[in-house]
């Protein structure tokens, strides 16, 4: 079982050089920008950073597996070979240089065990803790633990510097030995075997002297050194930003407990769609939570929403409301929707509180508009907001009030197509609703696009779209759960024509 204990090994370092790089969110923002003249599949690929990161550490604990397996193995055929009497070659190579350093079997008593080995010499109690930390990672990982039990899996993730240190120490005892160079110069072990099992005291030929037995150097350090010096350097410039001063110039609480937070902060330059960490240390001080920006690059300002979530938001909202507490900023990072402005025609898909990175492109859209801006590539954007309940729409109206006022006096009124759908009502809402049909404003939102009750026909949205553009690139932008990623992405591919002269939609999902 030792060239699968081996072949695993390989496997495991180079996968533990890939997976810090996936959570270098600056890397991965440096990389957008530089990519930023290459082709579009190319930069989609980053939007699947995390995506990465869970197919290399499910592929760690495999790999895992079997490493451990193949060794447990190996450790009870060499106390099998030490424990042997009928001088086979695996018995007669375990009796040797036992006094010295050149010994092959490191088991070298028969009162040893397997379990003492494991869990005595360093590679086997650096296994074990490699082990633990790798399984409590990957199942405080599941989607049900993480979004129930945030602080479960953002401490218990932490265990990766256990990993990487276990992974550095593992090999150096050197349990796993070879023949040396020199050795099998003078004793090879093809043509030397069968003198070594039969040989008589008075034995003269050039194979009767013992091979001697050298560790194999370690190697983990090699693979892991360069990426961990990079996250090293990420965390550093991380805790660095963190600590520049945050001032916070407003607070909004809106329906639904909805928390508006406008802040400034020294040398912070955003683009749309871009996201932050925030830490309050009043609550937890290791604790960094992703929230999309919702101002443009043109204001002289950054904001975020915050919606009720879990434990953390509840306790920032309610803090809030009672006081100031100080904020830490980490970022802003690059997503997926910075790309819009680079389509066409742009199919903005938000649920929920996922509205908020395009509440950040709808106001630089504004803002451009104002400006006279004539480089604006995008001629057409479609905007779906799909929202449970209608208290959730109240402080996205006054931007797509003002955005409706500002289109209609520039002359482009057409450049703005959205819907409203609000999935979850009552009976009262529906009579409200059709005894105010005939009004010229939504009674829901008081806009003049008038709420939709029910889910989108998607197929019938990407079919409209294809038809209004029929040469067109379209981009698609979601910020919003897998189940309806995978609608749109299907509705995608079924509606994108072969033919390279017409439509293409590409599908684009925000990932945090």
């Amino acid at each position: 079982a030792l060239a699968w204990a081996r072949a695993s090994a390989k496997c495991l370092n180079f996968n533990s050089m890939l997976i810090l790089l996936p959570v270098c969110r600056n890397l991965l923002s440096f990389l957008r920008g530089t990519c930023s003249c290459c082709r579009r599949t190319l930069r989609k690929q980053l939007d699947h950073n995390l995506t990465f990161h869970k197919l290399v550490g499910y592929t760690l604990a495999l790999l895992t597996a079997v490493h451990t397996i193949a060794h447990l193995f190996n450790l009870e055929r060499y106390n099998q070979s030490q424990q042997a009497t009928d001088g086979s070659l695996p018995a007669v190579l375990s009796k040797m240089h036992l006094k010295d350093n050149k010994w092959l079997n490191p088991i070298h008593s028969n009162e040893t065990t397997v379990e003492y080995v494991a869990f005595t010499t360093i590679p086997g109690l650096t296994g074990v803790i490699i082990t633990l930390a790798l399984i409590l990672m990957v199942t405080s990982s599941t989607e049900f633990i993480r979004r129930n039990y945030f602080e479960v899996f953002w401490y218990t993730h932490h265990l990766f510097l256990v990993y990487f240190a276990g992974l550095v120490i593992h090999g150096i005892a050197g349990l796993v030995r070879g023949q040396t160079v020199q050795s099998m110069a003078e004793v090879n072990p093809h043509r030397c075997a069968q003198y070594l099992t039969q040989r008589d005291q008075n034995c003269t030929h050039n194979c009767c002297k013992d091979p001697e037995f050298g560790s194999i150097p370690a190697e983990s350090w090699k693979w892991v050194l360069a990426p961990i010096i990079l996250y090293v350097f990420e965390r550093i410039l991380r805790v660095w930003r963190a600590q520049q001063k945050v001032v916070v110039t407003k607070v909004v609480m809106h329906p639904a407990r909805v928390l508006e937070l406008h802040m400034q902060k020294k040398g912070f330059r955003m683009e749309v769609g871009q996201y932050i960490f925030v830490n309050c240390p009043a609550i937890s001080p290791l604790e960094w939570h992703p929230f999309t920006l919702t101002s443009a690059p043109e204001e002289d300002f950054f904001s975020i929403h915050i919606r009720v979530a879990g434990d953390w938001t509840e306790r920032l909202i309610d803090t809030f409301q009672s006081e100031t507490p100080r904020i830490e900023v980490d970022g802003p990072f690059g997503t997926a929707s910075e790309d819009v402005f680079q389509y066409e025609v742009a199919m903005l898909v938000g649920a929920g509180i996922g509205v908020t990175p395009y509440a950040s492109i709808l106001k630089s859209i504004w803002y451009k508009f104002q400006q006279g801006d004539q480089t604006l590539k995008t001629k057409k954007i479609y905007f779906y907001w799909l929202c449970r309940d209608t208290g959730a729409f109240a402080w996205f109206n006054d931007l797509l009030a003002s955005l409706e006022q500002k289109m209609a006096e520039s002359g482009k009124a057409d450049f703005l197509t959205y819907r409203l759908f609000l999935t979850g009502w009552d009976t009262s809402i529906a009579n409200n609703v059709a005894l105010h049909f005939d009004t010229a404003t939504d009674t829901v939102t008081g806009l003049r696009q008038k709420t939709i009750f029910g889910r989108p026909m998607w197929n019938t949205e990407f079919a409209a779209v294809a038809a209004a553009h029929p040469r067109s690139v379209v981009g698609v932008f979601l910020c919003g759960p897998g189940a309806l990623a995978k609608s749109l992405q299907k509705s995608c591919h079924q509606h994108s024509s072969l033919d390279p002269r017409k439509v293409k939609f590409y599908f684009n999902k925000e990932n945090f």
